[in-house]
Formats: C-alpha cells, structure tokens, sequence
C-alpha cells in the first residue's frame, strides 16, 4: 500500500533532494514538489494527500501557518535548517522533524514512522470479519478521532448525536463528549448512513438513540434537536426504511 506525498520547500534544491529520496522509498507516491504553501493549500483542498514534508520558514505563508489552517491536516514531517521549532512542531502533532541537510538514513526512518502510523490508521478503519449475521456488518464498530492531543476509541454504538460548534464537532455518546477539528463531511464519510443522518446545518443523529420525534424536533436524551427543512426529507426518507410508523 503507497503513500500519497508532496513536498514542499523554497529552495528548489531541497525539493529535488526529497524527490531523489523518495524515489528509493518503494511506499512513497510522490504526487508533486511545490515551492510555496499557498499553492500547496490549492492542491490539497483538491487531492488526496497522506504526507507532507514541509519547509518551516518560506516567504508570505510559513509552513506552521500553512499547517495551521489545515483542519484536516495529512502527516507531516517537518524540513528546516533550524532547531528551535521542535517545540511548536509537537504542539501540532507533527510525526517528525528533520534538520538539514538530511542524510538518507534519517530520511527513511521518519518515513518508516510515518509509514507504520499509516498502516495502523488504514487497519483501524477496515471492518473486522463479521462472526454472526447482522444488518451492516460491513461497517466497523469503532474509529479512532483526534482530539487536541490525544486520539480516542469511539465506537459507533454509543454515539447519541454530533453537533457543530464552530470550527469543531463535538460527538456526544452515552458516557463522553469529544471535541474534535473534523468538518462534518469527513465524520459523514466514517458514519454508516442507515444508522446515522445529518438533521439540521449543525447536528448528525443516531436513529437508534431517538426517543421520540414532535412535530420537527428530536429528543435524545435530554436533549432537543431541531429538524430543519433542508434536511428533513432525506430525514423522512430514513424513517420509512426503518418502517417508522
């Protein structure tokens, strides 16, 4: 399974260094070498990209801006002839920090961390071989969401409704609530849509966890949930499939 990566440095030396690198690296896809972060934040908006090896400090757009406004930011590991911004570096969760010039043996084995996380995602995402029939069983039971620093279990049972509240989501389950940077497209994308469905501009529900509906408002627990018109056919919909009287 390959990686799909950019590079991303102002000096155009760098950037052919990384490329010769990559090449070696049979798990690496190098998509594109970029000299700027704002023409790398076009492309990503656009493709899929799993890593990132970013210069720090560039003209306009530094790389820590550029990882900043990320929302849903790729791996990265960071390339900089300088030192003092490891500490920043781990606030943001970067995987690794290479100092240059980068020796091809410090290269492979940030890449080979890196490679291993990814792995690890990809598996954490795959649905385990159902043992006894069920209704979606084609849909894991649980997903890993980042929260600040931390990466926490959630599992889909247990999810009662997810609201937006600005730049975050925060999921609500049974025993915790977890705030997480993730847009409401990518929680959609890991959600089983016969179980789950988007009822309002900031709020995703569980059908299962409904306790009753009136008129255009869900009870969950102790909370109420408006239904807006947007999404209230699709809402009905549902609750046909679900031979809701």
């Amino acid at each position: 399974m390959k990686m799909n990566c950019i590079a991303v440095d102002d000096e155009l030396l760098a950037l052919k260094k990384i490329e010769r690198f990559a090449e070696k690296i049979d798990y690496l896809n190098l998509l594109g070498t970029f000299d700027n972060a704002l023409s790398t934040f076009s492309f990503l908006r656009e493709n899929k990209v799993d890593l990132i090896f970013l210069d720090i400090q560039m003209d306009e757009f530094t790389g820590i801006q550029l990882l900043e406004t990320l929302k849903d930011p790729p791996y990265v590991i960071l390339t900089t002839a300088f030192d003092e911004y490891a500490l920043k570096a781990y606030e943001l969760d970067v995987v690794d920090y290479l100092l240059k010039p980068i020796p091809f043996e410090r290269f492979v084995k940030a890449t080979e961390k890196v490679y291993a996380r990814f792995l690890k995602d990809q598996n954490n995402h795959t649905p385990a071989p159902a043992q006894q029939p069920a209704e979606n069983n084609d849909h894991p039971e649980y997903t890993f969401i980042k929260s600040g620093n931390k990466t926490v279990k959630v599992y889909f049972d247990k999810i009662l409704y997810i609201e937006g509240q600005r730049d975050y989501l925060q999921i609500h389950t049974e025993d915790s609530r977890i705030m997480t940077l993730l847009n409401f497209k990518k929680m959609q994308e890991l959600l089983d849509e016969q179980k789950f469905i988007r009822v309002h501009k900031s709020y995703i529900i569980s059908i299962d966890k409904i306790d009753y509906i009136e008129n255009n408002t869900i009870k969950i627990k102790d909370k109420l949930i408006p239904v807006s018109s947007t999404y209230k056919i699709a809402f009905q919909n549902l609750l046909q499939k679900k031979n809701f009287l």
